[in-house]
């Protein structure tokens, strides 16, 4: 929990803020991919706590397993769905599109969790990266 919230001052966010980040606009996503409309935030701050940390070892464990809930949502999405039907609600979208969507903007904020590891000495895990 520690690297969660740790900040170096070049740094914007903290790895904690990310994933927070993350999840705000994975579930989004997923709603929209589901054929809902969530109301889009006034701006785009919003998406981001203000918070820099988790209040506990146990909070950010969870907001972790949110997190990857959500992946596993996409992944159920993506086999129970017809993927290239417009969504009535988000003209010239469709639930492919979304979870492409989702896939992108979770690629690019990992990448920015890897850097900021790295910068703290922190990357690679200690299993090398691979999954045990």
């Amino acid at each position: 929990m520690a690297l969660a919230g740790k900040r170096r001052e070049e740094l914007p966010y903290s790895i904690y803020q990310l994933v927070k980040h993350m999840t705000y606009w994975q579930d989004f996503l997923l709603l929209s991919a589901q054929g809902k409309k969530p109301a889009l935030p006034a701006h785009v701050k919003e998406s981001w706590p203000e918070e820099e940390f988790p209040g506990s070892e146990e909070e950010w464990q969870q907001i972790i397993q949110y997190f990857l809930q959500g992946i596993e949502q996409a992944c159920t999405i993506a086999q129970t769905v017809q993927l290239d039907k417009t969504l009535e609600e988000w003209p010239g979208e469709t639930p492919g599109g979304v979870l492409r969507n989702i896939a992108s903007h979770n690629s690019y904020h990992l990448g920015e969790i890897v850097l900021i590891r790295r910068l703290f000495s922190a990357w690679p895990p200690p299993t090398g990266g691979y999954p045990v």
